[in-house]
């Protein structure tokens, strides 16, 4: 996207926190290494825990509410191509953080079509960042109607780069390729989706990917359409895809940005729960056992 659409992004991001309709992150954090990755673990201030309390990641789950049709107008940052619109995350992991919706109602587990990478794709070929999707419920989506993510690249907030460091740069689009520190059921490819790269060819790159993944990690629509829960994240040129089994560990939440080693932790003990028994043991207990490429 153009700069005039961050500058839109910021512009509205002062409104929404001076009227109280937008809540950014105050939160403390730890690292955490495992197998030579790294994790970050947030938790909540003090004062945030009391401001937030009994409120899930991503806002309440009330299966009769909509947030995105219509959208908060304090919120609203403006439309992202022809079928959704950009949005600040109400309770965001980081100034910008984006959720791209479908502007009319789709279920979020009917799985993503071609419309939902341009969307991602107009934000990623100008600003960079991550891109992601949460799967349904058991994989950590908060609502029914469908949408994607975006935040952008700073220190502390999720990546792929924890992962892709391994792999060889010279690897031809939609190679598929799996990483051998993971040991549950997910596919890495390789993709057109970086700054500078059109959106139309990108979108194209990507929605090819995400069908050879489905295939080859076996999830497949239902009857209605619904495909079995998974997480899809999207950063400088590689697609990670895992198929999930369940949304918790213990009472610990996990989603996309859990398996690009960002984990968003309530209270001191679940903390202490990750410590205890590694990041990747979380990671590997809310997912399918490995399937290797």
């Amino acid at each position: 996207m153009p700069n005039e659409f961050m500058q839109n992004v910021d512009r509205r991001s002062v409104g929404a926190l001076a009227s109280g309709a937008l809540h950014l992150p105050d939160a403390e954090h730890t690292v955490l290494e495992q197998d030579g990755l790294l994790f970050n673990v947030r938790w909540p201030s003090p004062d945030l825990q009391k401001k937030k309390s009994g409120i899930p990641p991503g806002g309440p789950r009330d299966p009769d509410f909509n947030p995105f049709l219509p959208p908060d107008p304090e919120l609203t940052v403006g439309p992202v191509g022809d079928h959704h619109v950009a949005i600040l995350n109400k309770f965001p992991v980081s100034p910008r953080h984006l959720v791209l919706a479908r502007t009319e109602f789709h279920e979020q587990q009917t799985g993503l079509e071609h419309e939902d990478f341009l969307a991602m794709a107009l934000i990623l070929s100008g600003a960079g960042g991550l891109g992601f999707y949460n799967g349904g419920a058991a994989a950590g989506a908060s609502q029914r109607h469908k949408h994607v993510q975006w935040v952008p690249q700073l220190d502390g907030l999720a990546s792929l780069r924890i992962y892709t460091s391994i792999f060889n740069d010279g690897m031809d689009d939609q190679t598929l390729v799996s990483h051998p520190g993971l040991s549950l059921k997910h596919c890495f490819v390789r993709v057109l989706a970086d700054v500078g790269i059109p959106a139309a060819e990108s979108a194209a790159s990507m929605f090819r990917a995400y069908g050879s993944v489905l295939q080859h990690l076996g999830l497949r629509a239902d009857s209605q359409g619904f495909l079995p829960p998974f997480n899809l994240l999207v950063e400088e040129g590689w697609m990670l895809v895992v198929a999930r089994r369940q949304e918790h560990f213990e009472d610990i939440s996990v989603n996309a940005l859990s398996y690009g080693g960002l984990f968003q932790a309530q209270r001191m003990a679940q903390v202490d729960s990750i410590k205890k028994v590694g990041p990747m043991a979380v990671l590997a207990a809310t997912a399918h056992p490995a399937k290797s490429v």
